[in-house]
């Protein structure tokens, strides 16, 4: 990377040049697939859930790179936690973690935010004795 002026940091460039858990997961568990029609951003997140727990998280993500480096530190944030954690998942950790996103860009990580949740409603419709997620913003799933 150059040492010019850009609107990223260093870790949001990481992500986006070295984008970790890209893919689908075959078999998965919940598949949410949300997009901004404002910008055109497509993201799809698939999870493998096993005894409560998030084993693994993949994503595609067809947008910018701050759509892409959202996905990416969103599926390395959500493995691990068990799904009743991740329900309470919020576009602001990836925000902090990614150390920070232009304020015309946080869209991205909210579409990181809901593609999780729509994952999470598709486990959850799945397996109705587990509780759906609560949505806090008013993006659209689109079709799988």
């Amino acid at each position: 990377m150059s040492d010019t002026y850009t609107l990223y940091n260093s870790t949001v460039m990481d992500h986006f040049m070295n984008p970790r858990n890209m893919g689908d997961l075959k078999d998965a568990d919940g598949i949410g697939e949300v997009g901004a029609a404002a910008c055109g951003d497509i993201m799809k997140i698939s999870l493998k859930i096993k005894d409560g727990k998030i084993e693994d998280a993949r994503f595609k993500t067809f947008g910018c790179g701050s759509a892409i480096a959202s996905s990416s530190m969103a599926t390395e944030l959500i493995k691990g936690r068990t799904v009743e954690e991740a329900m309470s998942f919020s576009n602001q950790e990836v925000v902090s973690a990614l150390g920070g996103l232009p304020p015309v860009k946080i869209h991205c990580s909210v579409l990181a935010e809901e593609a999780l949740k729509a994952a999470l409603e598709d486990y959850q419709k799945k397996r109705p004795s587990v509780p759906a997620p609560s949505r806090t913003t008013q993006l659209q799933p689109m079709a799988v």
